[in-house]
């Protein structure tokens, strides 16, 4: 079945929601104190976080969770506070337990707690055994006062992310400006306090609640972004940090949009070589690269039609979005060869579908990225050169959807950059262990060697040499690595290089680079639809 016809993908989002919908009845009973029974908790000490037992929507592992009250502008820390989501797997070899690791999935949206309850099938029994595996929801993010928006609003936004001319960049702008104002309007002022400079004084905050001095921390993706800037702020306050798939906070728009771009453009190359190499894809005999050409140009001129009640036009912001999304995993790459197959002919009688769009009323992304980097250009002439210049840069792939929707989403939206982008500034904290896949379509190789040098002598950059998002479900090697350095404290050598992994055939499944591990990051970001 093909996926949803994209809108604007996202580093995360949207949760399933059957878990979703679980998880906010277990807090809901947890608030209104109808959690599981359990022996009377102590009393905590002033100012510590105060938890409850309670339940994964699995059923598996044993859970704590709680809430902590933060102020929505750390600017006024006596104003006006929301309440932050919290739970934690307990070490299951507690007498030889290390300490607490927080953790985050990335996003801007992507529901720590949800990541936390996921820890049993996720997470190694080497960190299970010897941490308690933390998550939180960030500000305006799951159960954590979330940003709410029309989702009317939100459709008609996502339906102008692609302008081509400059009537429809002010509508765009107008549209960027209404959606942003409307949800405040629906929020309230912690819209304004989105940025990830606040998140991190919340993550201290959670840090003094536990009560440590020092805190071990696993970021994935946007995740990464959390991390660098609270090693930079707070360095005496980590223990061990690791860093999948980076973000870099240092770039201006352009060479934001170029860096994506090439990585989208090399990350289908890797696609293409795999298939030609590997028999069982169905697009073996084709030339893949010519293939997506083809299909480019026939939606460019509204020619990719697909059979339906009514037919459905594929277009070339589809295509570029259906494309992206598969890059997230090589092993899902067999299924995508199977929908580049079926859109060069597609069968009436076929069992496919291009499923529905959603109306997320739920919208966390924009708010965080719109005040972490600066975005905002002066004309559309300048978007259009932006466009002409990457079609040069990747001239089958086009662009990256997800750098472009960034880009397009935060024209003349209605907060500040109060987060603005620079370089990091790290100094004092132990050793940091940075990961980047050599083919990652989200967060290029580029942005974590970057942000490693960035940091200097405190960071060990590993680089995965395959393709994908998240190298701790991608690569035993780079997952071995981390789970080493977050136990012992041992870093791999810098500059170590772990093997490609590729998926061979219908028995890859059983043979998963994952180690029997569930990679959670597809059901708690929404991957292929948003970030």
């Amino acid at each position: 079945m093909l996926s949803n016809p994209p809108l604007p993908p996202r580093r995360g989002g949207r949760r399933r929601l059957a878990v979703a919908a679980l998880v906010t009845a277990l807090f809901g009973q947890l608030l209104a104190g109808t959690a599981v029974a359990a022996p009377a908790a102590k009393t905590p000490a002033p100012g510590r976080i105060a938890w409850e037992p309670c339940e994964s929507p699995s059923g598996e592992g044993t859970f704590e969770c709680a809430t902590i009250k933060v102020p929505v502008d750390w600017k006024r820390p006596r104003g006006a506070t929301i309440d932050l989501a919290l739970n934690r797997h307990l070490a299951t070899d507690p007498e030889h337990r290390i300490g607490s690791l927080l953790i985050n999935p990335g996003g801007p949206g992507g529901s720590g707690v949800g990541f936390a309850f996921s820890a049993p099938d996720s997470f190694s029994p080497a960190l299970l055994e010897r941490f308690d595996i933390v998550g939180f929801d960030p500000r305006g993010v799951g159960l954590s006062n979330p940003v709410t928006c029309d989702g009317d609003r939100v459709a008609a936004q996502g339906a102008l992310l692609y302008p081509d001319s400059a009537a429809s960049f002010a509508a765009l702008r107008e549209a960027n400006q209404a959606l942003g104002e409307n949800c405040r309007e629906l929020t309230g002022s912690l819209v304004d306090h989105m940025d990830t400079a606040s998140v991190i004084r919340d993550m201290d905050a959670i840090r003094a609640g536990l009560g440590e001095k020092r805190i071990s921390y696993y970021g994935v993706s946007y995740g990464t972004g959390i991390g660098q800037q609270y090693a930079e702020r707070y360095p005496h306050r980590v223990r061990a940090m690791t860093l999948d798939s980076n973000m870099d906070h240092s770039l201006d728009p352009w060479t934001y949009q170029k860096t994506e771009t090439v990585a989208m453009e090399e990350s289908y190359g890797q696609f293409a070589d795999w298939c030609a190499r590997t028999a069982s894809c169905v697009l073996h005999d084709q030339d893949a690269r010519a293939l997506f050409d083809s299909l480019y140009k026939r939606a460019d001129a509204g020619e990719l039609v697909l059979p339906g009640d009514p037919p459905y036009t594929f277009t070339t912001q589809d295509l570029q979005g259906l494309a992206f999304g598969y890059m997230y995993d090589p092993a899902t790459w067999f299924q995508f060869a199977e929908d580049l197959a079926y859109l060069d002919a597609p069968e009436p009688a076929a069992d496919r579908s291009l499923g529905k769009r959603g109306e997320p009323t739920e919208f966390a992304y924009l708010p965080v990225m719109c005040q972490d980097y600066d975005f905002d250009l002066p004309s559309y002439g300048t978007l259009a050169r932006f466009e002409r210049a990457l079609t040069r840069l990747a001239p089958l792939t086009r662009l990256n959807s997800l750098a472009w929707t960034d880009l397009t989403g935060c024209q003349n939206w209605p907060t500040e950059v109060t987060n603005p982008p620079h370089r990091l500034r790290v100094d004092g904290t132990p050793p940091i262990l940075v990961t980047n896949s050599r083919y990652d379509v989200a967060t290029p190789h580029s942005w974590g060697s970057n942000a490693a040098r960035q940091m200097g002598r405190e960071a060990v950059f590993l680089t995965y040499d395959g393709a994908g998002h998240g190298d701790y479900w991608l690569s035993p090697c780079a997952r071995d690595a981390i789970d080493t350095y977050l136990v012992t404290l041992k870093t791999p050598r810098k500059g170590t290089h772990c093997p490609a992994v590729w998926p061979t055939g219908p028995s890859a499944q059983r043979q998963s680079p994952s180690g029997g591990l569930v990679n959670p990051l597809p059901d708690l970001l929404g991957t292929g639809t948003r970030r």
